[in-house]
């Protein structure tokens, strides 16, 4: 190992000191953790304490004793857009633009065809979507199924050869903000404005950064957005997703699943359709009550937390893994694929590891929880409501105990 113990001493006094002046620290206390380390918030977030009791009066009095008297009294009816509310200023978008719902595929699916339906209306015959080559799969396929549907076709490209790939016959454009394998970060900003200047529009995926940096929706002028709420955000397994459709395009969002509950006069059952004003159009069907009022209970873990320091504590977290994997980890045996520069990088930590299968294994039985993305990437992540500096030291220490315990491949 390139460890000594004085070294290893300091980490952990090191560890101890920033836990001590970390702004956040208090957050932690609001989540159900264990003695382990948990860094796979990247896939599920904590459960918050206080949940499961918002939950019990979900089921028990509003469920149980109102019944259907609660679509009005308990506010069911309004949720996806209240919710919504409360999620846009994590994600740097005013109020009314969001609405929260259905999966991030069926929002992916949403927003696509809504974009190129943008698109069609300034004209010039553009038939093509442009799709990260290193999405989420489903993204791919779901963009891919888009274009046979729309007649569209689709060139993956990687998201820094964006620029060269825009031309007249680009439609939309669909990207991570963050590189689900990586942790790579997107440029945003760059990116949607050059989608802009081709004349396209660009819709933008934030599964991985929503909850773990600013994202800036309203201030980078992005067009449509979509994003899970089960990772950074704590909504609870399966939770709803959202979709973002700018406040300039609200007019004219023509969604390719035009549900009832999306209709301008919903209970008139109608057999035209006509759509409701502003983000009300990405509603599609009965909105899943108890999930959505689980994450709305979820959220408030974030009353009074800046997005700012969020993104702080994850750099420096993310530094200081990085810092005692060097330390501790016997050279040779994991690359960080995660790059260095802050500017580029999430809220995780991607290491190759010829090993990366059986690593995880032993990892998650001493009590270290990450996860792994076949074939040779073990992921970390950092969320930074409840994770310390001690949980990012105690992770590198025992993950260089496990490598010196697994046989090089």
């Amino acid at each position: 190992m390139s460890e000594t113990t004085t070294t290893a001493e300091d980490l952990r006094a090191r560890a101890l000191k920033l836990d001590a002046a970390d702004p956040l620290a208090d957050r932690r206390k609001l989540f159900a953790l264990d003695d382990g380390v948990y860094l796979d918030g990247n896939s599920l977030g904590a459960l918050p304490v206080h949940v499961p009791a918002r939950v019990q009066d979900v089921l028990t009095r509003q469920w149980g004793e109102l019944r259907i008297r609660s679509w009005g009294e308990s506010g069911w009816w309004t949720a996806p857009e209240r919710i919504g509310d409360r999620i846009a200023p994590l994600v740097g978008a005013a109020a009314g633009q969001i609405v929260v719902g259905d999966s991030t595929s069926v929002n992916v699916f949403k927003a696509v065809v809504a974009a190129t339906r943008l698109a069609a209306l300034a004209g010039g015959g553009r038939d093509e979507i442009l799709v990260d080559a290193t999405t989420f799969p489903t993204d791919g396929y779901i963009a891919a199924s888009a274009a046979r549907l729309t007649g569209h076709r689709i060139v993956p490209v990687d998201p820094a050869d964006v620029p060269g790939a825009l031309g007249d016959r680009t439609a939309a454009v669909l990207l991570n903000q963050v590189d689900f394998r990586t942790g790579r970060l997107h440029d945003l900003p760059g990116l949607t404005a050059a989608v802009h200047a081709a004349g396209a529009i660009a819709v933008w995926d934030l599964c991985h950064s929503a909850g773990a940096l600013p994202v800036g929706l309203d201030e980078h002028g992005v067009d449509l957005a979509v994003g899970c709420t089960y990772k950074y955000l704590n909504g609870g397994p399966g939770s709803p997703a959202y979709l973002y459709v700018a406040e300039r395009h609200q007019a004219v969002f023509d969604s390719p699943l035009p549900g009832w509950n999306s209709h301008a006069d919903p209970f008139g059952m109608t057999p035209d359709y006509t759509p409701a004003d502003g983000s009300v159009r990405g509603r599609v069907g009965t909105p899943d009550i108890v999930s959505m009022l689980t994450l709305e209970a979820a959220l408030d873990v974030w009353d009074g937390v800046s997005v700012d320091a969020v993104r702080a504590k994850s750099l420096a977290l993310t530094d200081f893994f990085l810092e005692c994997v060097e330390a501790y980890v016997p050279a040779g045996r994991v690359t960080s694929v995660t790059p260095v520069a802050h500017a580029e990088r999430g809220s995780q930590v991607a290491l190759r590891c010829d090993e990366a299968e059986p690593v995880m294994s032993r990892l998650i039985e001493r009590g270290v929880v990450g996860d792994l993305r076949r074939p040779d990437v073990l992921r970390f992540g950092f969320t930074p409501l409840y994770v310390g500096f001690a949980d990012a030291e105690r992770a590198a220490r025992v993950l260089a105990e496990v490598l010196e315990e697994t046989p090089a491949g």
